[in-house]
């Protein structure tokens, strides 16, 4: 019976020594992270220590294996291309002027490149007109509205420019849309160069047609943004 009680005694101490492994996703070696794919780091089981845990095109990026990035500074991308998150990307051309003093004598910087000064235009600052329920200007209105803003900037002139909407579609909307296209208008002249302060903006969507009468004409006449002076 001594004996028994002694022999229990050495199996307890040595259970005790042996101590219980750790609970996940603690750890104290890569063996008791193995059955999860991970590894042991600083006592606790993660995905990765090293690149060298991640599968290939994968690194290790915070204990985590994500995607190799396809850069990581300007030097890994081809000429004309910048790192910007881990890829390669276009560089944003720079404007290669800001003011006419920039260019060569003869030449005017309209939106941010040197151009031929063109001869002195007069302004009639007729009314630009809109596709169907677009604000977006065409081909056509923005080579108009290039000769309205260098009136402007050389006449220092000052407008309200006002957006007009055709009857279809509910008031609301067509509020909303005229307004759009009068910003729009704005946009374009200031990105040429025309002063923000000279150029204020207004919609009356549909309660001030140019044109009466409920056909495909009097609708293309009545999508518009006039100018105001002011």
């Amino acid at each position: 019976m001594r004996n028994s009680r002694i022999l229990l005694g050495v199996l307890g101490s040595t259970l005790l020594l042996m101590g219980c492994p750790p609970t996940y996703p603690k750890c104290e070696s890569d063996e008791h992270c193995k059955e999860k794919g991970e590894v042991c780091v600083q006592g606790m089981c993660r995905e990765c220590a090293t690149d060298a845990n991640c599968k290939e095109g994968f690194v290790c990026d915070a204990n985590r294996c994500v995607p190799k990035p396809e850069c990581t500074d300007d030097k890994g991308c081809g000429e004309g291309k910048k790192c910007k998150g881990g890829k390669c990307q276009v560089a944003e051309a720079k404007p290669e002027c800001s003011a006419d003093d920039d260019c060569p004598s003869g030449q005017g910087c309209k939106a941010g490149k040197c151009a031929a000064v063109e001869a002195a235009v007069k302004c009639s600052f007729e009314a630009v007109r809109f596709d169907f329920n677009e604000y977006s200007l065409t081909g056509p209105v923005q080579s108009t509205l290039t000769q309205y803003a260098d009136c402007i900037k050389k006449g220092s002139l000052r407008f309200t420019l006002e957006g007009h909407a055709d009857e279809r579609g509910t008031e609301e909307y067509n509020m909303v849309l005229s307004q759009k296209r009068a910003a729009s208008v704005r946009k374009y002249l200031v990105d040429l160069g025309a002063s923000g302060g000279a150029l204020d903006t207004v919609g009356y969507g549909e309660n001030k047609p140019a044109v009466s009468g409920s056909n495909e004409e009097a609708w293309a006449a009545n999508r518009r943004v006039e100018f105001r002076k002011r």
